[in-house]
């Protein structure tokens, strides 16, 4: 059996990036991850762009601590992980009171009109545009350079990482908790859940309250660009309301129909139906045809029932730490929350406010 100070389950970049921090603070860390490679699930697939004023307050927040070490991550990786991309956003006259809901507390936001946004994204249908606006904050995610970049940080100081570790019976044992995989025992008196959508699935194996985490299906294809079009300078694009939104992707346009279906935790893909009716939506709002699908995907995004990540000790189990819940925002909040992880494990002092880690606590769900 190997013994270390932290077990961290979950090798996406929530799991990896508290793992490192862990590390930093100078405890012994075993990161346990089921597949064969890290970061295959939601990590792998996410839509790689950092919106500042993206999510509710609490999330705002996390963005805010977060967007400085994606500008300067210092000794995890070399180099900013952020690069130009912005966000812009159109709404029909309908749709005008969820952009001034989303405006409400937001910071660097542009408002536009539709001749305008017309302007920044050509093959938009201006004359159905009541409003929008533009984020040129909102930036792109090297996600891959940043999940390496922590997994060898951990390494670096000590830690292992174990793939095809998947987790079977977990028990607390005089303080120890104990887990069997396929890779061998491993026992630590912290086990941290960063098992993304199977979280609820860990915790009860180690008969732990579950927070009632359901997983929604995210969906996105890559079309060819628009004929005429060199659209990779462009923004990420849709509307207010996401029923659909578009981002360049290597001279490509990816569009996802914003799709968010419960399913239960497995190794998610595109629903053709679902896929179409957002592909139908998109040509609804442009001028150009979708000639072609050239590869489509799916991904897991989990939430809780306030939509917030949930973060902390679990009230009634000593030493089983949640870190799970982040929705789509796990690879942008990825370096705030990894801190604070690493601040509660260790007895230090956060960074971020006690209101802010009051709001991402798991003893909010305590009756």
């Amino acid at each position: 059996m190997s013994q270390a100070d932290v077990i961290v389950i979950g090798g996406g970049i929530a799991g990896a990036s508290a793992a490192a921090e862990l590390a930093r603070g100078g405890a012994r860390v075993i990161l346990l991850e089921g597949e064969v490679q890290l970061g295959y699930h939601s990590t792998g697939r996410s839509a790689a762009i950092f919106i500042r004023n993206y999510g509710n307050a609490t999330l705002r927040a996390l963005n805010g601590a977060a967007e400085p070490i994606f500008e300067n991550p210092g000794d995890i990786c070399e180099g900013p992980l952020l690069s130009p991309r912005g966000e812009l956003m159109i709404a029909r006259e309908d749709e005008l009171p969820v952009l001034e809901a989303y405006l409400d507390g937001a910071t660097g936001i542009e408002r536009l009109t539709g001749a305008q946004a017309g302007e920044i994204v050509p093959i938009l249908r201006t004359d159905c545009i009541a409003g929008a606006m533009i984020e040129h904050g909102a930036q792109g995610i090297d996600v891959d350079r940043m999940l390496q970049g922590y997994a060898r940080f951990l390494r670096g100081h000590g830690g292992q990482i174990i793939t095809g570790a998947q987790v079977g019976d977990i028990r607390d044992d005089d303080a120890l908790w104990q887990v069997e995989t396929t890779q061998g025992r491993f026992a630590a008196p912290i086990l941290i859940n960063a098992a993304g959508a199977w979280a609820d699935q860990v915790a009860l194996r180690a008969g732990v309250v579950q927070i009632g985490l359901q997983p929604m299906r995210r969906s996105a294809a890559i079309i060819p660009a628009p004929a005429g079009h060199d659209c990779e300078k462009w923004p990420v694009f849709g509307p207010i309301s996401e029923t659909w939104y578009a981002k360049p992707e290597a001279g490509k346009l990816m569009v996802s129909p914003a799709d968010e279906d419960p399913v239960d935790p497995h190794d998610a893909w595109a629903d053709d139906m679902v896929l179409a009716e957002g592909l139908h939506r998109f040509e609804q709002a442009v001028t150009v045809p979708v000639t072609r699908v050239e590869h489509s995907w799916a991904g897991l995004r989990s939430f809780v029932s306030d939509r917030t990540p949930v973060a902390g000790f679990a009230p009634e189990a000593r030493g089983f730490f949640w870190l799970a819940g982040q929705g789509g925002y796990g690879v942008q909040t990825a370096p705030a929350l990894s801190r604070l992880t690493a601040a509660l494990v260790l007895g230090q002092k956060p960074e971020l406010t006690p209101e802010v880690i009051a709001a991402l606590a798991p003893d909010r769900f305590v009756q």
